[in-house]
């Protein structure tokens, strides 16, 4: 029986994105969170999800015969070596680049990558390099 934790008090319940190629984008899901070891929640023939990402053909109940548009979504990575195996396993896994591994300008020590699912989604891993920890949160100076 597949289990799934309720968190309370997210900015963001879910996700849901639903896809014309289910199994590309399971291959590819599968080996991005991986790198970044987030086990995958549970899949069945029409849907797989992982921790608050649902992602679903377009017939599944959930999507009413439409698929999603374009999205972006950043994946949280625990250092730059994740960021790069991200990229990398990605890359093997039919996703496509959309900005290789490096250091970006939105704040010091923002490091991430870039990659296209076989759904046209721009995913990405993100490093925010060291910071103060406190409660979950963490504080970065800008």
């Amino acid at each position: 029986m597949e289990v799934q934790q309720l968190h309370r008090g997210r900015l963001i319940d879910h996700v849901q994105l639903a896809v014309e190629d289910l199994p590309a984008c399971l291959r590819f899901y599968q080996a991005v969170l991986d790198a970044l070891e987030i086990p995958m929640g549970g899949t069945a023939s029409d849907y797989f999800w992982a921790d608050e990402l649902f992602v679903s053909t377009t017939e599944s109940k959930a999507a009413q015969g439409t698929a999603t548009g374009r999205h972006h979504l950043a994946f949280q990575a625990k250092s730059r070596q994740m960021v790069d195996a991200f990229h990398k396993a990605g890359l093997v896994a039919g996703g496509r680049d959309n900005g290789a591994p490096g250091e970006r300008p939105y704040h010091p020590g923002y490091y991430a990558a870039f990659l296209l699912d076989p759904a046209g989604n721009n995913i990405e891993a993100v490093y925010h390099g060291p910071a103060r920890r406190s409660a979950g949160s963490v504080e970065i100076t800008f």
